[in-house]
């Protein structure tokens, strides 16, 4: 029997309260453990804001969306005196294992309390799917729902009004969520920050388009993170950066809409779907994955097995280091783009 602790971290993610409900079920059935959550991220360890979590507390809570404990993004080690006021928390609510349920951020942290002594098991969550060592994260196939229906919607209005519309889907560093919902929606053109774009090609592809098939409608999908290859930089929401020094990205469609409305002459409209990616019950995919990740995070908290991250390989669910799930996020894979880039124009 151990007292375990955990946390949620950076943005809230379809999937967050299955795995709590994981954790907590094995934890308290299987091995007897008392369990306490950390509200708001990193702060609520920083300022030892816990509550214990109970079957009775967890009950009903795997179809909700968002995190009943709450999340932040908070960066220990850029507060003052961050990781002795960490470990004090820990310390004086006697919690023996933490496990930080986040992205690279939050996992960031997570590595460095357990190179300080502190045990540590992590599990991998951001809808970006851009983590390192799992092939899934768990939300990502929520968000790619969301944006392919609302895709399918705007395929609709596109065609009533023979415009062509730009839709703005998440993705700071990988295009993940772009390339999977623009497959499945049938894009016209896919633009991911893996690969800076060219203005004028986009339009070449949706002049290519609307004067050979005859359509008069096209379906541009953009990542936020997409940059131009004229080596231009992301387009952002705003000038301030969070404490782990993210600058909020967020318009390139609109910038889209202007260029390519002026370039070809076709009526253009932007779509930024935004947080509505975010929120919202998560799909059966992450539902199951979330609540795999949290058995295997209290079997390996209770097994000893710390400084590890769950994570999804093929159809098992496996222990990697921390360092390698956080050695270089995961980019998009070229083959998928190329199969996409098979449905351009």
């Amino acid at each position: 029997m151990a007292r375990i602790g955990l946390l949620t971290g950076g943005g809230d993610c379809p999937g967050l309260n299955p795995v709590i409900r994981g954790i907590v079920r094995k934890g308290i059935d299987t091995y007897g453990h008392e369990i306490f959550g950390f509200r708001k991220g990193w702060k609520g360890v920083l300022d030892n804001d816990a509550i214990e979590l109970t079957r009775e507390s967890t009950s009903g809570i795997l179809h909700r969306g968002g995190t009943i404990l709450g999340t932040s993004r908070t960066n220990v080690y850029k507060t003052e005196n961050g990781e002795a006021r960490v470990l004090a928390s820990l310390k004086e609510r006697g919690i023996d294992v933490l496990i930080p349920i986040g992205g690279d951020d939050t996992l960031g942290v997570a590595r460095k309390l357990y190179a300080a002594g502190f045990p540590t098991v992590g599990v991998p969550k951001t809808i970006d799917n851009d983590l390192n060592a799992t092939d899934f994260t768990f939300g990502f196939q929520t968000a790619v729902q969301i944006a392919t229906e609302a895709i399918d919607r705007l395929h609709s209005t596109a065609e009533s009004h023979d415009r062509v519309i730009v839709c703005e889907v998440m993705g700071r560093d990988a295009g993940w969520i772009a390339a999977y919902s623009g497959l499945a929606g049938g894009a016209d053109v896919i633009l991911v920050p893996e690969r800076p774009f060219d203005v004028e090609e986009v339009c070449d592809h949706i002049r290519n388009r609307h004067t050979t098939t005859g359509k008069t409608f096209s379906i541009v999908v953009v990542a936020e993170g997409a940059t131009r290859a004229d080596g231009g930089a992301a387009a952002t929401a705003a000038d301030t950066v969070d404490s782990f020094g993210h600058v909020r990205l967020g318009g390139i469609a609109f910038e889209l809409e202007q260029e390519i409305e002026q370039r070809t002459g076709y009526e253009c409209r932007a779509t930024v779907l935004g947080h509505i990616q975010r929120g919202g019950s998560p799909v059966a995919f992450d539902r199951v994955l979330g609540s795999r990740f949290g058995v295997a995070a209290i079997d390996a908290a209770s097994n000893g097995d710390f400084g590890k991250m769950v994570a999804l390989h093929g159809t098992a669910i496996e222990l990697v280091a921390l360092e390698d799930a956080l050695s270089e996020p995961k980019l998009l894979d070229d083959q998928l783009f190329e199969t996409a880039q098979v449905f351009f124009g």
